[in-house]
């Protein structure tokens, strides 16, 4: 039988999908080593492989017989049942952010008054996903779970694990018993379990799929740059080229030159090449132009088109109504002549249409005499002024399709469809209008714009089947370095009398669950920089603890005539406890050193949640969607590259664009969205 080996970090193993495995009886080696992939990924024994913990774990359910309510009984099982399984599975990551620990427990804990399992009657992934997200919290939830706060989650928690407590006994070699309780991989994790009962098989199927023959092709319109729509329908052209052992064409629709340029197809191959696609070749359907003017030559001939010189307007009233045009009964001399003025590109050439004869009554108003052909005399970025004629994509891609022996041909609304084209147009308009830096401008939705935002592709890659920001602070949490930044206007300096007389340095891990994070050099003085929000919350007297360093009691308050604090006195008090204080402050040390940032934050470029085909586009533009702030940022911060992406303590996580240079320049870093909701710049003070 076929074996899967799942691959995964050792500092972040996927409890979930261990938990399921054994559950189950699954039969997959694992592999932890350093080595394995970044995100947890099954590797199937002809090479294919599936990423990411939440489609992992719901593989594992689907191929799970001897439990048919463990997720749905087949793969293509999109009932309720399953809706309310997925909610929470992809809610279950709520447990691994401190701040919303506890209140997730209570949200859980509310539920389960009145249920036994988190779906249903019996254990499904929604259980195993919850259960696994509180046994990997460590200390935090085993001290929860032998207080009587939470009743309910408890129940169910310990009901879970004795009921299952041989499979689950195993995941507890993956989790840390004590300190912080990271996940980490256990030593002894590969070859412990059996060989398969059930041959693996891809999450969807393609009808009529045959292994090694399957043929796919990405074919975008060179109007623009890969926007995050393409970019979904890119990569499913990937997965099941991948997934049947078969290849993908790039083709470029390059049928209107008036909107297409070399510019964008280098720049879509370009991000094509970031996605990490693999194709066969690249085409373009200009290269089948002969091939389609015999075509369509040859249906004017046997009757199955014609020429139309009818008003736009006026066609698309008659094809609404379901009415015949007047040149729809045209004889086939009359159709080639007004053919041949078209290709000539004549005025009266420009004047026409090629439509296919199909049925004026269809249903489908799309299918009532579609437009083949039109006239267009400009010039083609590729081929220059050879042709005065253009297929439509309704008309050349099927065809080009044939030619190119594509098998199968994904269809959405996030391929070639007038939505695509929508799109492309919306964002021309905010390039041409200077509102953007071009396309590649961070607010933009194409790759480039959200790479340079601080997106890493492989969180693209898993947003097919789960949730994009949300996804990319999972990837990027767990292993990216801590740094520390305080907001340069109304800075507040706390000068601590019994601090160190001459400043010392100390190497602190920059991230406490990772070492590979690496080492920082942290600088401790007699008086450091607070954030001045920090200062206006403390109170004479009051303990607050300084992160990474300890406990101070804060003695004196300077304020100017508004109020404002300007200066703050206090002494440590390093034997203080941190579970006592109210407020974890962030700080800098007052050395020459610091470096000077400037925090980047974005808005959404319109104000409308969406847009229509006929909005006007200037009515909605957002006039605040970019905000720099000043800030010092620790010294450490001058070996960082571009492209590289850290977190800054109580701020959030940031991208580098522009590293440093020199003391008097300073490093950009643009603000990475985590998936949560945030206030609007424009009611930012």
């Amino acid at each position: 039988m076929e074996r899967i080996k799942l691959s995964f970090p050792a500092h972040t193993p996927p409890l979930s999908v261990i938990a399921a495995l054994h559950i189950s009886s699954s039969p997959v080696t694992t592999d932890s080593s350093s080595a394995a992939a970044t995100v947890p990924t099954f590797i199937f024994s002809d090479g294919r492989k599936l990423s990411g913990t939440s489609v992992l774990l719901r593989y594992v359910a689907r191929s799970a017989p001897s439990l048919p309510d463990f997720y749905g009984h087949d793969a293509f099982e999109s009932s309720q049942v399953s809706c309310l399984i997925d909610e929470w599975v992809d809610y279950a990551c709520v447990f691994s952010s401190g701040s919303e620990f506890e209140n997730a427990c209570s949200r859980v804990d509310n539920y389960l008054q009145s249920a036994t399992f988190l779906v249903g009657h019996s254990l499904s992934i929604a259980d195993v996903a919850v259960w696994s997200a509180l046994s990997g919290s460590g200390p935090r939830w085993e001290s929860l779970r032998k207080s009587k706060k939470y009743q309910n989650l408890v129940r169910w928690f310990n009901s879970i694990s004795l009921e299952y407590a041989e499979p689950l006994s195993k995941v507890a070699a993956y989790t840390v018993k004590k300190g912080s309780g990271k996940p980490v991989a256990a030593s002894k994790s590969k070859d412990q379990q059996t060989d398969a009962n059930d041959k693996g098989k891809p999450e969807v199927d393609l009808p009529g799929a045959v292994m090694g023959k399957v043929k796919l092709r990405f074919a975008p319109e060179p109007s623009g740059y890969l926007h995050i729509g393409h970019a979904k329908a890119a990569l499913l052209n990937k997965y099941f080229a991948e997934r049947y052992q078969g290849e993908v064409i790039v083709r470029f629709d390059d049928t209107n030159p008036a909107k297409e340029s070399n510019e964008f197809v280098d720049n879509l191959v370009k991000d094509i090449g970031t996605l990490g696609i693999k194709y066969e070749r690249v085409t373009y359907t200009s290269d089948y132009f002969p091939e389609l003017m015999d075509m369509a030559e040859k249906l004017m001939r046997e009757g199955k088109a014609y020429v139309d010189d009818t008003p736009r307007e006026q066609m698309q009233k008659e094809r609404m109504d379901g009415i015949d045009s007047k040149c729809r009964n045209h004889s086939v001399e009359e159709n080639l002549k007004l053919w041949k003025e078209m290709i000539e590109g004549s005025e009266r050439g420009l004047q026409c249409c090629v439509r296919g004869k199909l049925d004026m009554q269809d249903p489908n108003k799309a299918m009532r005499d579609p437009v083949y052909y039109r006239c267009n005399p400009m010039s083609h970025h590729r081929i220059g002024n050879k042709y005065k004629i253009y297929p439509t994509y309704d008309f050349a891609c099927p065809f080009v399709d044939s030619i190119e022996g594509i098998t199968h041909a994904l269809r959405s609304s996030e391929y070639h469809d007038r939505n695509a084209q929508y799109y492309k147009r919306k964002l021309l308009w905010f390039v041409q209008q200077g509102l953007v830096g071009g396309w590649d401008d961070p607010r933009f939705p194409t790759v480039q714009g959200i790479v340079r935002r601080g997106l890493k592709i492989e969180a693209l890659i898993q947003f097919i089947l789960e949730q994009l920001w949300t996804i990319n602070k999972k990837i990027i949490d767990p292993v990216c370095p801590r740094h520390t930044a305080v907001i340069e206007e109304r800075r507040v300096l706390l000068t601590l009398t019994d601090g160190p007389d001459e400043p010392f340095v100390r190497l602190i891990p920059k991230h406490k669950k990772f070492e590979g994070a690496g080492e920082k050099a942290t600088t401790f003085t007699k008086r450091i920089w607070i954030e001045g929000a920090d200062a206006s919350a403390i109170s004479v007297g009051e303990e607050v603890t300084l992160m990474d360093w300890g406990n101070a009691i804060v003695k004196e308050i300077t304020k100017d005539e508004e109020g404002r604090v300007t200066a703050l006195s206090g002494v440590l008090n390093l034997q203080g406890s941190v579970k006592t204080t109210k407020l974890k402050l962030t700080w800098l040390p007052e050395i020459d050193e610091l470096v000077k940032l400037t925090l980047t934050d974005f808005d959404y470029l319109i104000t409308k949640k969406k847009l229509e085909e006929d909005d006007e586009v200037a009515t909605f533009v957002n006039p605040y969607t970019k905000k720099e702030t000043l800030a010092l940022g620790d010294s450490n911060m001058r070996s960082l590259k571009c492209g590289d992406v850290i977190q800054l303590e109580r701020k959030g996580y940031y991208r580098c664009d522009v590293p440093f240079v020199k003391p008097s320049k300073p490093i950009v870093l643009f603000s990475i969205p985590d998936g949560r909701q945030h206030q609007p710049l424009s009611a930012a003070k």
